[in-house]
């Protein structure tokens, strides 16, 4: 957000606003020793990928898909002929993949239905983009190691994240239907190929990088954090007693 938009917003309320950075992650935050037998399965089957190709599909932890909204995506993963690595946390058990779905992408695809080293997985080199659900976490993450976005927002400001990073051309949306809202394994398909192996990933791929320099520069985010701490102390209230 411009300074002048933040100094708005202070105007409007009668109050500060300070901007804290993004918050990135940093190596350590990708290392914890109780995840090494998980990572070392994860991290076998993503370095027989070639480099930059899989998809990392994930949705959070808090996302429940429809039937129809899962059945959709699997097929749509499957109809791109894309590798792909998905960490699928439903926690509704009646809404299943579709019939023979995991036999099918056997070899070129993996449904991972526990929790997975997100971190780790984006900045293994065979990742090549993320499919995501638009959580800013999410977002920052993808970005700090430099991954075209397939946005498929579901609720709160997820659409508005998804809007912004569309207009920097950092990545895509999924198209939905304008009847009711709802996205087709087509449209799942087709963004995937866009940001991929179609002439136009190389915008997505280039901007998505040059984001990835300003996500990245843990420094400038320092500051920003330092000069919140700063201002915290400077106007902290003294107790009458």
């Amino acid at each position: 957000m411009p300074h002048q938009h933040i100094y708005l917003v202070g105007e409007l309320h009668g109050k500060p606003v300070l901007p804290i950075g993004l918050l990135p992650p940093t190596a350590h935050d990708s290392r914890d020793a109780n995840e090494d037998s998980t990572w070392l399965t994860i991290s076998e089957w993503l370095g027989k990928r070639k480099r930059k190709t899989v998809i990392y599909v994930a949705f959070g932890s808090e996302l429940n898909l429809s039937q129809n909204e899962l059945t959709e995506l699997a097929l749509g993963l499957e109809l791109s002929g894309l590798p792909f690595f998905w960490a699928l946390r439903n926690r509704d058990e009646t809404i299943v993949l579709p019939d023979g779905f995991e036999e099918r992408v056997k070899g070129r695809g993996v449904v991972w239905t526990s929790w997975a080293p997100q971190l780790r997985i984006l900045a293994h080199e065979s990742v090549g983009a993320f499919l995501t659900h638009c959580g800013f976490s999410s977002i920052t993450e993808s970005l700090y190691f430099g991954h075209p976005l397939v946005l498929l927002p579901f609720s709160m400001d997820q659409g508005l994240i998804a809007r912004v990073f569309a207009e920097k051309k950092a990545g895509i949306e999924i198209a939905r239907n304008e009847e009711d809202g709802a996205y087709t394994r087509k449209s799942v398909a087709e963004a995937l190929k866009l940001v991929t192996v179609e002439e136009e990933r190389r915008i997505y791929r280039e901007k998505a990088k040059e984001l990835g320099v300003l996500f990245a520069d843990e420094e400038l985010h320092d500051q920003y954090v330092h000069k919140f701490v700063e201002f915290l102390q400077n106007h902290r209230q003294v107790s009458d007693q």
